[in-house]
Order: C-alpha cells, then structure tokens, then sequence
C-alpha cells in the first residue's frame, strides 16, 4: 500500500503544484458551461510487405462536459466523462480499448469565504462487455458489463472553491453502493457470491483540476478517494485521472490520458496466477479532431 501511495505521491506532485498557484477568486455568477470532445484514429494496411507487420485499426472517442452555476449562496457543479474506444489487429475481432461512463453533481451552500456545505452524488459504470484476452490459448475471459460493475456515492462535507480551477471536496458521511447485475462478476468487484449489491459507509475525499497550464497546453485531472469505516479502512480505494491537451489549432489536438486505480476490493489475477487487489494503471494518447467549448 505504501508503494502505491508513493506513485500517486509522484504522479500527484506538478498537479498541486499548479493547483496552488495565485489565481483571482470565481466572481461569475450565473451559469458558466465547458467541454471538450476527441476523436482519434488510426489506420496500418500492409501489402506484399517484405519487413512484415500486420493491418491494424484503431479509434477512440472522448467527451468532457460541465455545467456550472454560481449565486451569491449557492454553487452547483455537474460534470459527465464519456469514454469508448475499439481496436482490431490482423484477424482479431474489434476489440474495446477503453469504456467509461462517469456523471457527478455537487450541490453547495456558502458557509465562509472559500467553503461551501456541499452534497455530492456521483455515479460510474461502462456500455459494453469487456474481456481479458489469451491470444495464446485462444480465449477470452468475461470481465465487465454495464452496471457489472456500476458505483453509486453520495457524499456530505465541505466544498473548498478558492477558484474556478481548482476544487477540494471532504465528506466524512459517505455512503457507496456497487452494482453487479451479472452475478458471475459478483465476487471479482468484492460483493458477496450470487448477490449483486454491495453497501459501504465511509468517508470520500474529491479533488479536481483543470487548468491551462501553459500556452496550448491544458491540464485536467480528479482524484478520489474512499475509506470504507465498516471495513479495513485503512485500505483507502484510489481513483486518480490525469489528462493533458495539447492543442495545435481550433480543431486539431493530440491528448495523453492516464488513469490509475486501487480498490481493495476488486480482485485481479496476475501473470503467475495470484489472485488479490492490485494497482491499475491506464495509458491513452490520441492524436485527431478536437472541439473545446470555453
């Protein structure tokens, strides 16, 4: 546990970095709207190739959306991340790269300066079937599904908003439900066999970011954290998403995504044949079509 939290440490460090840079406060009130779409593909065809290779294709679609309104009292937050991607090498059927469906609203009142009393709801699951492949065995082994698994928070705490960047939300009551309707998943994503909901109590802390952090080049990232007070709370279940946009003109952009995950109770097997939790760890870069609304 401490190695993972080093590398999160590491990962996390020119993010607070930029996050604690002077900015004048959000004086917007009203309804303030931001997104950004991308849309990247690939494409190798081989023909009569003497230094070999394979035909490959190869596309993924991003879309980060938000919507914001601001009174003299109030604060609501909403954001949605959608995510899907497929790819298909040689004779391979398509293959899902990536798949994520990720929706949240924060509702707060103002309590003192930059802190708000704040509610928030969250809820995160994948489209479609996803599997781990054995090319070498030829098979394929059923892994996810919509709502296998699906996570639904609710959470209340304090907002901290010092700017329209960046924000810190602490919920020290937080309620978690996992949804598995396919029982034979039930136990991979830590719910009892042949049940499909699981219920935790525990404490949420949230993070975001997003921020140009030099010219043509945008910063976007959350981290989340969840300690289940029921059980090994000390196991804190870490959900942490970097991206960076690297903008070349209105419509052209390339983008480097990470993403990595701990959850104390999703069970993964390693290549030896072990079964536990382990650190989850996602690369993505795109180059294609981009459109950011401001």
């Amino acid at each position: 546990m401490k190695k993972i939290f080093s590398i999160i440490l590491i990962v996390l460090s020119p993010i607070f970095l930029f996050a604690q840079e002077d900015e004048k406060p959000d004086s917007t009130l009203g309804w303030t709207y931001s997104g950004t779409g991308a849309l990247n593909f690939s494409q190798v065809t081989f023909t009569n190739w003497a230094a070999g290779g394979e035909n490959s294709v190869s596309m993924n679609g991003l879309a980060i959306a938000g919507a914001s309104y601001k009174s003299k009292s109030y604060i609501w937050d909403n954001n949605i991340i959608l995510g899907y991607g497929m790819q298909k090498i040689g004779k391979q059927d398509f293959r899902k790269t990536t798949d994520k469906i990720e929706l949240s609203t924060k509702f707060g009142h103002h309590a003192v300066k930059n802190w708000y009393y704040s509610t928030l709801f969250s809820f995160k699951s994948q489209f479609d079937k996803g599997y781990e492949y054995d090319d070498d065995a030829g098979t394929q082994t059923f892994v996810s599904d919509f709502m296998a698994p699906a996570y639904l928070s609710i959470a209340l705490g304090m907002d901290y908003k010092p700017s329209k960047s960046f924000s810190l939300f602490v919920g020290p009551v937080s309620g978690r439900t996992t949804f598995v309707n396919d029982t034979v998943l039930s136990v991979k994503y830590g719910v009892d066999a042949n049940e499909t909901i699981r219920n935790e109590f525990g404490g949420t802390v949230k993070a975001g970011l997003n921020k140009d952090i030099i010219k043509n080049v945008n910063l976007a990232s959350q981290l989340t954290l969840f300690s289940n007070y029921m059980e090994n709370p000390q196991n804190i279940d870490i959900d942490l998403q970097v991206l960076f946009t690297f903008k070349v003109n209105k419509f052209l952009s390339a983008n480097l995504n990470f993403q990595f995950i701990y959850d104390d109770d999703i069970l993964i097997t390693d290549e030896d044949g072990n079964i536990g939790p382990r650190l989850q760890m996602k690369e993505l870069f795109g180059l294609g079509l981009t459109y950011k609304l401001n």
